[in-house]
């Protein structure tokens, strides 16, 4: 037998020895034992080869227990303590009856806790559903309610929120309140639900099973659950390793996006992966001097925000010397314009820049505009990434040609499960075999990408199709308006017609509709001006920051004084 125990001793998976003598700590996993020319070989079952999340945890634990993880505040904790505290929530959730498959709603803001309930649940073959922190209870309730959670994690900014929800269902739902007085809403606390148990759960979690229930951020309308399984969240962070070449040593992510939206989920994996030290910042009240500040403080490598937000960190003084450190930035959820991109340029030059674009349906990005072509395609989204396949094609799938707008569809192993009991709208998605992601887009003779629209947001004006991003980005550059969105309203003879909302460089002066419309006139064909202009203190945006267009749609259309 000295020979089989060799040879388990030995069984290397993705640079970790599983050594024997280590096993008992971890999961004790079976092997069939074969004979082979008088040899004994041990094969390991599929669980040695898991690329669970929770597994992939445990493995950067086992590897790395003092090194640092995760910071939030005052508050640092190793990948062991963190290890140790993620198995110890998930027998508490076990506790409380989750066992695999079921859902457990996370409804706090960013916070330390957020990340250990998300590696627990899904440890435990359960399936997370984070909830948006900034929903009423009305529409949490929706959330919970559509998922089906049996437990509720909330936090104590959230607690009366949250116990609104529990108490508005029909479901019977297990309330446990972390950082403030659990007995206020008649909630179980958090810590007292973490078990004094740390030792392996010996649960074998399928790759393919879901983890998540990922909600849409509801730009259009009411939000559907898009569920998204281990492998998807793996291969997207793989993905995101080798094209941002993310080391193994050294990295530290500043982590700004709210952790129930799939940008800021899949950074805390990507640093994960590779060992890194994630500092999470607080939800809200965004200040671009406190994001320098932790360039400079904490060596930061990488940290992803969005346009606005870059614009912001870019005016700071001095922060081109501050971020030394850097070794890549990145930005998505909505279109920056050619300005925030030089800004970029200018204040971190050398500095690879990534426009990561995608959506919560592909787990995330689909197409990546990498740093050496940042500014040479700038207002692209650059080209697919290895693993997802993309087509651009018309109503019928049938590819369009070259620099012809249609709407791009996909293949890959990042693409959802499904739409969460939702048959007719994951019929919908996927009809024609290609998952149908609702942007029109045109390619050019090399490949890259731009978004055109959202096929939602096109205007039809008179027979023609009006591509609200072009709008913009000609009002955009006038120099009296910061910021901008077009969308359409309903119009007695053309069907439908342009609306621009703007908000003022200088609210003292703002600029007049003849003004707009005029510089308009100079780069647009006639048709695609707007029809009016309002001027906005600021555009309803949601938690990632994109423009919730439905909104000013209504506003639109309503009855003007």
């Amino acid at each position: 037998m000295n020979k089989c125990s060799n040879l388990i001793g030995n069984i290397f998976w993705e640079g970790y020895y599983l050594g024997f003598a280590d096993l008992p700590r971890r999961r004790q996993l079976p092997f069939r034992v074969h004979r082979t020319e008088g040899l004994i070989v041990s094969v390991s079952i599929d669980a040695a080869r898991r690329m669970s999340l929770g597994e992939q945890f445990a493995r950067r634990a086992r590897k790395h227990p003092e090194r640092p993880a995760f910071s939030f505040g005052d508050v640092h904790r190793t990948y062991g303590e963190m290890d140790s505290r993620i198995t110890r929530l998930a027998r508490g959730l076990q506790s409380l009856g989750v066992g695999r498959g079921d859902r457990v709603a996370v409804f706090m803001q960013n916070r330390l806790e957020v990340i250990e309930s998300y590696f627990a649940i899904v440890r435990l073959g359960a399936i997370a559903v984070p909830v948006n922190f900034r929903l009423t209870p009305h529409e949490a309730q929706y959330v919970v309610e559509n998922s089906g959670s049996r437990v509720l994690l909330a936090d104590d900014v959230l607690a009366a929120d949250a116990a609104a929800v529990r108490d508005a269902l029909d479901q019977d739902v297990q309330l446990v309140v972390c950082g403030g007085d659990h007995d206020r809403v008649g909630a179980l606390a958090y810590e007292a639900v973490l078990c004094g148990d740390d030792s392996d759960l010996g649960i074998d979690v399928d790759e393919n099973d879901p983890a998540f229930i990922m909600y849409t951020s509801g730009t259009t309308g009411r939000p559907k659950g898009a569920v998204i399984t281990h492998m998807n969240l793996m291969m997207n962070s793989m993905t995101a390793m080798v094209g941002q070449d993310i080391a193994t040593d050294g990295e530290v992510w500043l982590s700004g996006l709210p952790l129930f939206h799939i940008g800021g989920l899949n950074g805390i994996l990507n640093y994960v992966m590779a060992g890194g030290h994630t500092i999470l910042m607080p939800s809200g009240n965004f200040a671009a001097e406190d994001v320098v500040a932790h360039f400079e403080r904490d060596k930061v490598t990488s940290c992803y925000f969005v346009p606005t937000q870059w614009k912001e960190i870019c005016a700071v003084p001095g922060v081109t010397e501050r971020a030394a450190s850097l070794r890549r930035i990145s930005w998505g959820a909505s279109i920056a314009p050619p300005s925030v991109l030089q800004a970029m340029a200018d204040a971190f030059p050398g500095t690879p820049n990534f426009n990561m674009f995608g959506q919560t349906e592909m787990s995330s990005v689909t197409c990546v505009l990498r740093g050496e072509d940042a500014i040479r395609k700038m207002g692209t989204v650059g080209t697919p990434v290895p693993d997802v396949e993309a087509r651009i094609v018309d109503e019928d799938m049938n590819d369009v040609r070259q620099g012809e707008v249609g709407e791009i569809v996909y293949r890959g192993p990042t693409v959802m499960k499904e739409y969460w009991q939702n048959a007719e709208a994951t019929a919908e998605a996927f009809r024609g075999g290609w998952f149908h992601s609702g942007d029109l887009c045109v390619m050019d003779e090399e490949g890259f990408i731009t978004v055109v629209d959202r096929a939602k947001d096109m205007i039809i004006s008179g027979g023609e199709n009006i591509y609200c991003a072009e709008v913009e980005a000609a009002i955009d550059a006038h120099p009296k308006v910061a910021e901008v969105a077009v969308v359409g309203t309903p119009h007695p003879k053309w069907v439908e017609t342009p609306v621009a909302y703007v908000v003022p460089t200088n609210p003292a002066d703002p600029p007049t509709e003849d003004e707009v419309i005029a510089w308009c006139r100079e780069r647009l064909a006639s048709y695609k001006k707007p029809s009016a202009v309002i001027v906005a203190d600021v555009l309803p945006r949601n938690a990632s920051g994109k423009v919730q267009k439905f909104k000013l749609r209504n506003s639109a259309a309503a009855p003007r004084p």
